[in-house]
């Protein structure tokens, strides 16, 4: 008997002028919901002619161990903050392949694999990273802000080949006290170790994004996704 398949997630999307030919998946942190980046898209700067899609997902609600249990959008329990804390796995295959079917919805619609990057903040960077990794088709590209790597011990063989040389941009603050600044060298370190090549940047603050990460998120894409 197969698995069943995941619910679909409900999704604001924003469009930038001119024939859609490609699209950026961007998941929201712990507690937000898909509204939290929406307006940082005129900061991006990104060309008219890249034809750019922007989809912001809702988590899925759910009790937050860290948070005493209390029931927000997640897209995975959270036991603790150490690197050595349990991990909600089976957490994050779920909200994996529930992004995974926006991917396909936009591929169905025209856009090929080849033209999407996932991006994604703190938790969001976590699927955006896990997911990334080990999509069968190639992407353009993965961003992974203020966020970490998850189940780092089985991308040896689950990482798509795929996906093997897809650019990846990495950011993260300083003084971040919730993602640790070292976790956040640690997961570059051990994408670095795989093979992957990361495109660094830190900035002196804490867990947020800053106007000069996403300039720099928005460099990334006019330069991933081509006219």
């Amino acid at each position: 008997m197969s698995a069943p398949q995941p619910e679909p997630l409900t999704c604001l999307e924003l469009e930038t002028p001119g024939e859609v030919t490609a699209a950026v998946i961007w998941m929201h942190g712990l507690g937000a919901d898909g509204n939290d980046f929406v307006p940082i898209v005129p900061d991006l700067g990104i060309s008219p002619d890249r034809g750019v899609r922007f989809i912001f997902p809702n988590a899925p609600h759910r009790p937050v161990t860290i948070n005493n249990g209390f029931v927000m959008p997640a897209w995975y329990d959270i036991y603790g903050m150490e690197p050595d804390s349990p991990q909600d796995e089976e957490g994050v295959q779920i909200s994996s392949a529930q992004v995974a079917m926006l991917i396909e919805e936009q591929v169905q619609l025209g856009i090929p694999a080849e033209r999407i990057v996932l991006a994604g903040f703190s938790q969001g960077g976590v699927i955006a990273l896990h997911l990334g990794l080990r999509y069968p088709e190639r992407l353009a590209g993965i961003v992974g802000l203020s966020t970490y790597l998850m189940r780092a011990g089985t991308l040896a063989a689950e990482a798509s080949e795929a996906n093997r040389e897809v650019p990846i941009l990495q950011a993260h603050g300083t003084f971040d006290p919730m993602v640790i600044y070292p976790r956040g060298t640690a997961t570059r370190e051990a994408l670095e170790a795989h093979g992957y090549q990361v495109e660094w940047h830190d900035y002196p603050m804490q867990h947020q994004v800053c106007m000069e990460e996403i300039h720099a998120v928005g460099a990334f894409l006019n330069r991933v996704l081509p006219a």
